[in-house]
């Protein structure tokens, strides 16, 4: 579950159920804290969003809109706050940062390269197999220095700030 706090009168609760052949999200438009409107969209296997619940957050605010629920002034404070997705992109930066920093304690908690490898893929499959990480097929037949040269790649992507 996930809030979205759009601002002081209005948030989006939101969460993902799975389905049958896919999964959904749901979500539900807060006023002054009172259930307003419900909003779901379905997915079969996954989605082009620029960050989590992006769609069915416009889908709960359209709806808001199209039922006279929201003003056509909150409508737009609504539509800029999703576009712009600030809270979620400042979630994800910080979600990145902490996974690239326990992958690196790898160099303090291991005495040789390949436990150091084996500890950073390890962290970084904990945190981004399920965010788009895949490791090659031939991984296993790297030979350790370019291992660690292209986990600490990774590992430096992570503390870059997207968005």
């Amino acid at each position: 579950m996930k809030l979205f706090k759009i601002n002081k009168k209005i948030e989006v609760v939101c969460r993902s159920e799975r389905t049958r052949n896919g999964f959904r999200h749901l979500a539900t438009l807060l006023i002054n804290g009172n259930e307003s409107q419900d909003g779901k969209c379905c997915y079969l296997n996954r989605t082009w969003e620029k960050y989590e619940f992006q769609s069915v957050l416009y889908e709960v605010v359209n709806k808001a809109f199209k039922n006279k629920i929201l003003s056509e002034k909150d409508k737009k404070i609504c539509d800029a706050f999703i576009k712009e997705g600030k809270q979620a992109i400042e979630e994800i930066n910080s979600q990145f940062k902490t996974i690239s920093t326990i992958a690196q304690l790898g160099e303090v908690f291991c005495d040789n390269q390949k436990d150091k490898n084996d500890w950073k893929k390890r962290m970084l499959k904990a945190g981004l197999e399920n965010k788009g990480l895949s490791m090659p097929d031939d991984w296993e037949s790297l030979d350790e220095d370019t291992k660690q040269e292209r986990l600490d790649k990774i590992i430096k992507l992570l503390k870059q700030p997207t968005g």
